[in-house]
């Protein structure tokens, strides 16, 4: 018998845990809270910073569960947001987490998510991604993925 009694929401289930504990191991973090509230904030920052278009494809690939939070509360007439220098974007993810201390540091966080993101998502949807990204902020990414 599954955990729910639905195959997909056992499946997403599934691979949403899967995906934080990936970047919990990129990022040295066993607490999948920790992760995950630092996940959600990394996303939110991502899909902001990208056309709206660009920030559907890859919210596409994500799974189900994941998704939902990668679309929370979006306003894509909002978006994309003109972060370009790496203290700004660096801010607006902080800016995303919960008040409080964040027990690892930002850019540590973003390049986990981002290689996981690298790890799941299609090679060209996430050259596409990383390349609108201005070149100080592509060292947030895996360097397979940027050159």
């Amino acid at each position: 018998m599954s955990a729910t009694g639905l195959t997909v929401f056992d499946r997403t289930l599934q691979k949403t845990n899967q995906f934080i504990n990936d970047v919990g191991a990129k990022i040295g973090i066993e607490d999948k809270h920790v992760v995950f509230i630092g996940i959600r904030a990394a996303f939110k920052s991502l899909r902001d910073r990208l056309p709206v278009e660009e920030a559907a494809q890859l919210g596409a690939q994500l799974p189900i569960l994941l998704a939902g939070f990668y679309y929370e509360g979006w306003k894509p007439s909002d978006t994309p947001t003109k972060e370009r220098d790496f203290e700004a974007y660096i801010q607006n993810v902080r800016d995303n987490l919960p008040e409080g201390d964040y027990p690892i540091e930002i850019e540590t966080l973003l390049k986990g998510v981002f290689a996981t993101l690298s790890d799941w998502v299609t090679a060209g949807e996430i050259e596409e991604v990383a390349q609108m990204f201005p070149k100080e902020l592509q060292s947030l990414w895996p360097t397979a993925v940027t050159t």
